[in-house]
């Protein structure tokens, strides 16, 4: 089984779990014990279940942190973050991510581990302890018996973590990460002082709304809240995904983002304008994995976001093929096609 995986803007677009059909691995098992519609689907408005009298937010979940997936801090202030952090953030989104120890070296995410588009956590929830399981066979632990953070941690990819509730808000505290992870996908540093603080909201039975808060006074001069959402997965199982197999995008990551302006074309804005858009990815496997994103024009130059925030210039390489963050994409008049790795990716203008 692959990821298709890309840095930058357009990961957090076109990242999403391939893995074939067999009936055998369980991937159209129905879910025991979930509230359901007349017509037998999950019923995803319906109460959130209990445990021992707080919500109960055990299950299988997919979480989407757009538009934040590649730009954590895209709402604080260009002089609300260290210059050197800022430095090393453009460095990498030049360098094309390449050196992303997560993505490509294959370590654990640590801090960002709610950030990867479309990932799948299992919660298992108990009264002393909360479990998550991830796709890369990764698990962290969240203690609910009361004991402190450690004073002095021996600092580790995935932290260190205690959980209470407040009403029918879980919060957990979070530290002693190591300084080897990145916040997001476009590679923002931390140290080892960063803290990160979860509110989890179990509002109905199909939704978990999240806040988390980021707070390290060595880089950033405030600490600053990202949301983050994630919708239940039923009828379904979560099946592992190995970092190291089949990995074919390290050996292409050559070069810089900005070598594709050394072939930039000049392309007349009123053609430029018939691309303008809102698009939507949907994973070929799974229809209920939906990316949007945005296509806008400020003079003559293209830019690509999500949700209106951290805009990336795309380059123009002919009238209707253009490159965003090392990624190249043709236009049609109804969709867009991204050329990558893998394969071919498919979004449709929306109408």
């Amino acid at each position: 089984m692959s990821r298709v995986s890309l840095v930058g803007p357009a990961a957090a677009v076109l990242l999403l779990l391939t893995a074939p059909a067999v009936d055998a691995q369980w991937l159209k098992q129905p879910t025991a014990g979930i509230p359901r519609t007349k017509e037998g689907k999950p019923d995803l408005a319906a109460p959130p279940p209990r445990l021992a009298g707080t919500p109960d937010l055990s299950g299988l979940w997919r979480f989407d942190a757009d538009p934040y997936t590649s730009n954590v801090s895209v709402d604080l202030k260009p002089d609300e973050i260290d210059p050197g952090a800022v430095a090393l953030y453009k460095q990498r989104m030049e360098d094309l991510g390449k050196d992303d120890p997560s993505t490509y070296r294959c370590l654990p995410p640590g801090p960002r581990q709610f950030f990867a588009p479309n990932s799948w956590v299992r919660i298992i929830q108990t009264p002393s302890m909360m479990a998550m399981l991830y796709e890369g066979l990764l698990f962290r632990q969240i203690f609910m018996d009361g004991r402190h953070l450690p004073t002095d941690p021996n600092p580790s990819f995935m932290g260190y973590s205690v959980g209470r509730w407040e009403g029918d808000t879980l919060v957990i505290d979070s530290i002693g990460f190591n300084e080897t992870t990145w916040l997001d996908y476009g590679g923002h540093p931390h140290t080892e002082a960063l803290k990160t603080t979860e509110r989890i909201k179990r509002g109905s039975f199909g939704r978990l709304d999240i806040e988390v808060r980021f707070d390290d006074p060595q880089i950033y001069k405030r600490a600053f809240t990202v949301p983050v959402h994630a919708e239940i997965v039923a009828d379904t199982e979560m099946l592992e995904y190995v970092c190291n197999e089949n990995e074919k995008d390290a050996a292409h990551l050559v070069g810089k983002a900005s070598d594709e302006k050394k072939l930039a074309v000049k392309v007349a804005p009123e053609i430029l304008s018939k691309h303008v858009g809102s698009y939507t990815f949907k994973a070929p496997d799974d229809p209920n994995q939906v990316s949007h994103f945005n296509v806008t024009l400020t003079g003559d130059t293209l830019s690509m976001d999500i949700g209106g925030k951290d805009k990336q210039e795309m380059v123009a390489l002919s009238e209707t093929t253009f490159a965003v963050m090392g990624v190249r994409l043709d236009f049609f008049p109804d969709h867009l096609i991204f050329h990558i790795v893998e394969g071919d990716m498919k979004a449709t203008k929306d109408r």
